[in-house]
């Protein structure tokens, strides 16, 4: 089967977490600028999930144009990265409204690690499906990016636990700014693979 359906179906739930994830936005009562002051967790937490969205779209979409067809173990795992991310407008609101607690940090950490290791699932179903001749496999190989993007959301679960949620934060908002640019190794197989 071609990628078709699989990347039509996927970008119009990634826009729907979007969208979840914008309306747990309650428009303030007041009328003063002072009056948006106490959303400011809620509006931080969104930004940062907002980014962590933005950042698989991006990957999902340079690396789908490199696949050349999909079976269903490529559907199933690309369905369990989809469940990970449909769960962050909850882990989203649960750290905002809570002003980035311990507990619900360290959920909203294990979301990122299941939505890391679900990507990282998905590509390994690629490369299992394609096989030795798999584009992607040639352009990716081992990316440290994507080891360091695991051991990091791994390691913000414990720091958010132990009462150091701040760190956390922090430790996952490094590893976003470590995926904000594509992999131009992609992007580069991307255009040959189209010339």
């Amino acid at each position: 089967m071609n990628t078709n359906r699989l990347e039509a179906f996927s970008d119009g739930v990634i826009a729907i977490i979007i969208t979840i994830m914008v309306l747990e936005f309650k428009v303030p009562h007041g009328a003063e600028l002072q009056d948006l002051l106490p959303l400011w967790p809620l509006f931080l937490s969104y930004l940062l999930s907002f980014v962590y969205v933005g950042i698989y779209w991006n990957n999902h979409h340079h690396m789908f144009h490199l696949v050349r067809s999909v079976n269903g173990s490529v559907l199933w795992a690309n369905l369990n990265l989809l469940f990970w991310l449909s769960l962050l407008p909850f882990t989203t609101a649960w750290m905002g409204e809570n002003h980035f607690a311990p507990m619900p940090m360290a959920v909203y950490c294990f979301d990122l690690l299941m939505c890391a290791v679900s990507s990282f699932l998905l590509t390994l179903a690629i490369f299992r499906h394609e096989g030795p001749a798999s584009a992607l496999q040639e352009v990716m190989g081992q990316s440290r990016k994507g080891t360091l993007s695991l051991a990091g959301s791994a390691a913000a679960i414990p720091l958010a636990l132990t009462g150091y949620p701040v760190l956390a934060g922090l430790l996952v908002v490094m590893v976003a700014g470590m995926w904000l640019l594509p992999d131009h190794r992609i992007e580069q197989a991307v255009g040959q693979h189209r010339a």
